[in-house]
């Protein structure tokens, strides 16, 4: 998931970097970058986090009662498993999201206007 979510938010540098650059020229900081495109990164975890989490409760419901020859299924979902699973998710998003992060607020403004 780390990997994926490096591979899209590199991408989604290397598109927007005419847009990089007019921030950067009319006077946002490095910070104000790297901040756009960590939140982003975590915002996309969270959200594929978030569907993770209701596709698994969903499950667990669904076989919850469900009889397996002599066996009948029970399933349960704690709430700190849920929260665990959603922070965990956000971490990746934030640790994966770095590097394309980090090399979006380093663009210089003159070579990020420059490009197409």
């Amino acid at each position: 998931g780390g990997i994926g979510v490096m591979n899209i938010m590199l991408v989604s540098v290397t598109e927007r970097t005419r847009e990089i650059g007019i921030r950067k020229a009319v006077g946002a900081k490095r910070q104000d970058i790297l901040l756009q495109f960590l939140i982003e990164a975590a915002s996309m975890s969270l959200i594929g986090g978030g569907i993770g989490v209701g596709v698994g409760v969903g499950i667990s419901h669904f076989i919850t009662g469900l009889d397996v020859g002599s066996v009948t299924m029970d399933a349960v979902v704690s709430t700190w498993i849920i929260i665990l699973a959603v922070s965990v998710s956000a971490l990746i998003g934030i640790v994966f999201g770095l590097y394309p992060a980090y090399r979006a607020a380093q663009l210089s403004p003159v070579e990020a206007l420059r490009y197409e």
